[in-house]
This record gives structure tokens, C-alpha cells and sequence, in this order.
């Protein structure tokens, strides 16, 4: 369509644009991660994204709506029942998920820990939902002096285990992951088991390393991911993109091992490239490092940040490509608890071939992003796209 040979998917992770019409059903009534966060920052100005019609999509102090977009926007509802970063990306692959995982709000079983505990031989500190951050201050001594796994989960299907990386070697944490997969997959059934290395050797210096690694089921269907690759085109993976489709359908995976801004390099150096197909990057630090920790002004500077990018990312798409940014869920830094939260996610397209000002409305479901990818693509008409609204 239009001779585009290559899309760049850009998921700002956590990036909402207003609570969807059931949040009463996640007790998420009120959240707006963009919306609410710029409100209690006094002001977010974002005028590269601004000019694509983000403003357009929700009310953002700082970042008005525009007359004449420079690109297409609007933004989408989530079908499946979840707001995890698995199940939104899942659905903008094109696979909504028909039913959702069990939450853990209690923990998990104890016939599942103690089965973890006698295959991996390290006893279980917690078991208990928890901000991570948090959870390593109040075990982390604890851990230094027994050797034992720390374990967490949070609102999403996650398993997860903090290990000081001088108590727990790396690869015996994979390992343990591994193992705590293997017998979630057969008991308790989890999106992912979440590797959360640190380092430190007390409260006040213990912090999370670069080495996190997300040990995910394969998606129930074939996605848009596989598709591609079946057609020959490439598909980049960029971040924890590969992880969260447990590598199905990613030719190349390139983790950013820093932060977003590596993830955003990469990305750059990505478009740089003679491929075809598409680039997938997930840019996590708008979640895990400040939505998560409730840090509006660092979630602030972390959007501005990107937005500063924008023009170099802009600068090198080819005449044969276009970007779409969008998000996963929510993760409203203004909001009660250390949740995600149910949201629209934004998007917003651009590229040379791509008309400006064109309003694609509220999509049915974040999978209207996979039927436009496969269409322009592959050539395959899918019910949502709006690949011909916006070329």
C-alpha cells in the first residue's frame, strides 16, 4: 500500500490517555496517565508530539490540541480483561486474550512456593503483591544473611523474584525462573516470571540493575509478529518487545540494557538499517521506573525526554515507512496505589506518505493497530484497520 515497506511500532510503556469506559469494573475511575500527571505537574510540554495531535486525543495541560495535526491520531480500547504490558501488547499484535489470567492479590499457593523452594533449594521471603523497590529495602538484609528468594507480584500475572546478585549468581536467578514457569504453567497461570536482579549491601543503597529479564508464555494464537516473519520481512525487537511474545515471530532481538533513552538509540540506529518489515520497541522506563513508583516528575522528564528525540527519530524514517507511537495500558503516577490502571491507549502515526490531520477516532480494540500493519505490509484486509485512512 502506497509502496510502505517498513513500519516503526514505538510503545510508550504505560503511556494512558484517559480511563476507559469500564474502569469501574478495576477500580481505576479518575486515572489519566496523561492527562493527570500534567495537571499535577503544573504543565507537560510535549510540541513534537504535540504537532501529531496527541493533545487532540486527551486534555493535557501543556500540550493543547491543534488545529492541523501533522499526523493521524486517535486512540483505542482494550478488549481483553487485563491492564498488564503482556495482554496489551498481546492485543496490539492482534491477539486479545479471551480470558484473563487469575491475579494473585494474595500471593501465590502454597503448594506453588513449595514446590519452588524444594526445586530451586532457597526458602521464599514474602510471597505477597508489593512495589518492588519497597520489597528490596525490606528483605534485602534478609536476603544477604539467609540466601533466600525474594518473592512478589503485584495487580498484573506476574511471579516475580528479586535476588542481590552477590547472594544469587545471574544465572541461578534465570534458572529460578525457569523453574518457577515451568510449575506456574502447570498450577498457577501467569503472563510472565519476572527476573529482578539488584545490588547493594543495605537499605539505602540496594538498587536494580540492567539485568531484569522477563520469562513469558507463548501468546495462545499466531500474531501479527509471526505473520510477518512467515512472509520473509523482518522483524526487529527492540527492549522487552521479544520477551513479552516469549520470542515468537522477533528475527532480531536487541535489549535495551540501560534505559529508554538506549532503548530510543537503538531504535535510531534501527531505522538506519536496510530492512523491511517492522521495528517493535517498548520503551519500559515510563512504567517501571517512575508509573510504578508514583513519580510524576520523573515520568514528566522521561516523556520530554522522548519528545526531544522525536525529531531524530522523525529525521530518519525512509519515504517507504511510517511510525506509529501508541502504549499498553495505563500507569497514572497521580493515582492511588502502584498499579496499572484501565485506559485508552494514544496513537499516533506519521511519515511522509501519511496525510495529515486525519482524526481515526476511538478504535474497538487495540488489534485495529496489527489489522493496519498486516494491511500495509502484507496486503491481507482486516476488519479495523485504518491503513486507508491514513495513506
Amino acid at each position: 500500500m502506497k509502496d510502505i515497506n517498513r513500519i516503526t511500532l514505538i510503545v510508550l510503556d504505560s503511556v494512558g490517555a484517559g480511563e476507559l469506559p469500564d474502569a469501574a469494573d478495576f477500580d481505576d475511575v479518575g486515572s489519566n496517565t496523561l492527562g493527570n500527571m500534567a495537571k499535577a505537574a503544573g504543565g507537560m510540554s510535549l510540541p513534537n508530539m504535540g504537532k501529531l495531535g496527541l493533545g487532540n486525543i486527551t486534555k493535557i495541560e501543556g500540550t493543547p490540541a491543534v488545529k492541523e495535526a501533522e499526523g493521524a491520531y486517535g486512540k483505542a480500547v482494550e478488549v481483553s480483561i487485563g491492564k498488564d504490558s503482556t495482554t496489551g501488547h498481546w492485543e496490539i499484535a492482534g491477539v486479545p486474550l479471551e480470558r484473563p489470567f487469575p491475579n494473585y492479590s494474595n500471593g501465590f499457593s502454597d503448594e506453588v512456593i513449595k514446590e519452588f523452594e524444594e526445586k530451586t533449594g532457597r526458602k521464599v521471603l514474602w510471597n505477597r503483591p508489593a512495589s518492588g523497590t519497597v520489597i528490596i529495602d525490606k528483605f534485602g538484609e534478609e536476603q544477604i544473611k539467609t540466601g533466600d528468594w525474594i518473592v512478589y507480584g503485584s495487580a498484573d500475572p506476574v511471579f516475580q523474584i528479586a535476588a542481590n546478585e552477590d547472594v544469587i549468581p545471574l544465572e541461578e536467578l534465570y534458572k529460578g525462573c525457569e523453574i518457577a514457569l515451568e510449575i506456574c504453567n502447570r498450577i498457577s497461570p501467569v503472563a510472565r516470571v519476572i527476573a529482578r536482579p539488584y545490588v547493594g549491601k543495605k537499605v539505602g543503597e540496594f538498587k536494580r540493575t540492567a539485568n531484569r529479564h522477563d520469562f513469558s508464555i507463548d501468546p495462545p494464537k499466531e500474531s501479527m509478529l509471526e505473520r510477518l516473519e512467515k512472509a520473509g520481512l523482518d522483524v526487529v525487537g527492540i527492549g522487552k518487545t521479544s520477551d513479552l511474545f516469549n520470542g515468537k515471530g522477533i528475527t532480531d532481538n536487541r535489549k535495551a540494557n540501560q534505559d529508554n533513552l538506549d532503548g530510543i538509540k537503538k531504535t535510531v540506529a534501527a531505522l538506519k538499517e536496510n530492512t523491511k518489515g517492522l521495528i517493535f520497541t517498548n520503551l519500559v522506563d515510563f512504567d517501571a521506573v517512575y508509573g510504578h513508583r508514583r513519580n510524576v516528575q520523573g515520568y514528566v522528564n522521561a516523556l520530554i525526554e522522548f519528545d526531544n528525540w522525536l525529531p531524530e527519530i522523525e529525521k530518519n524514517l525512509r519515504d517507504d515507512e511510517i511510525l506509529i507511537i501508541t502504549a499498553d495500558h495505563g500507569n497514572d503516577p497521580t493515582y492511588k496505589g502502584t498499579d496499572h490502571t484501565r485506559e485508552y491507549i494514544p496513537i499516533l502515526v506519521t511519515g511522509k506518505k501519511v496525510k495529515k490531520n486525519v482524526n481515526i477516532g476511538v478504535r474497538k480494540t487495540f488489534a485495529d493497530i496489527a489489522a493496519t500493519i498486516e494491511e500495509i505490509l502484507l496486503g491481507t484486509e482486516k476488519e479495523g484497520s485504518f491503513a486507508k485512512e491514513i495513506l
